[in-house]
């Protein structure tokens, strides 16, 4: 399965490293334009020096890590594109181009079903996602989830939870079938 991750999704650490772990475990191919990126890197801004250092540093491992990840399109895919917000056309346009079968983003309404349908593709918020990855192959999850609570608890220098930094991460199902 390949699925486009809007820039929502990866731009919350947390929730970037689970999607990505279970990507790099085999669950799905992970799928982005070079715009999303750049999104994530203007909304790193807001951290101050250090968040847009540690973005680019980030964004730069995830493209050496899924070299092929990164999608291109014509301009003409976007011209005969609609969605409720166009600033997310070019969402839709990179899950097309890319030959993704689901969008994982957080943004639910500006992405209604019916017009990804259309176009072959699916919706999905990550904790949905990931939640359905668990039921499928629960170790391998847990496994994921266990490094990221660790690299958290690193990083912190806090005693986090399983439960809670899911929590946090906007992952509440996840959370709930892990904590």
């Amino acid at each position: 399965m390949k699925a486009l991750l809007d820039t929502c999704v990866i731009y919350p650490t947390v929730m970037r490293e689970m999607l990505l772990g279970a990507a790099r475990a085999g669950a799905f191919t992970p799928l982005w334009s070079a715009r999303i990126i750049e999104e994530w890197q203007r909304a790193a801004v807001k951290l101050g020096r250090d968040g847009i250092a540690q973005a680019g540093a980030a964004a730069a491992l995830i493209s050496a890590a899924w070299p092929g990840a990164e999608v291109t399109w014509s301009p003409s895919l976007e011209a005969r594109l609609w969605l409720p917000d166009p600033a997310d056309i070019h969402v839709l346009a990179a899950a097309i181009a890319g030959s993704a079968d689901v969008i994982v983003t957080l943004n639910a309404k500006d992405f209604p079903r019916q017009i990804l349908a259309e176009e072959g593709l699916s919706r999905s918020d990550p904790d949905a996602l990931l939640h359905g990855v668990w039921q499928a192959q629960p170790d391998m999850m847990e496994h994921v989830a266990q490094q990221v609570l660790e690299d958290a608890r690193r990083l912190s220098d806090g005693e986090w939870t399983m439960r809670a930094l899911l929590k946090k991460a906007r992952l509440p199902r996840l959370a709930k079938a892990l904590g």
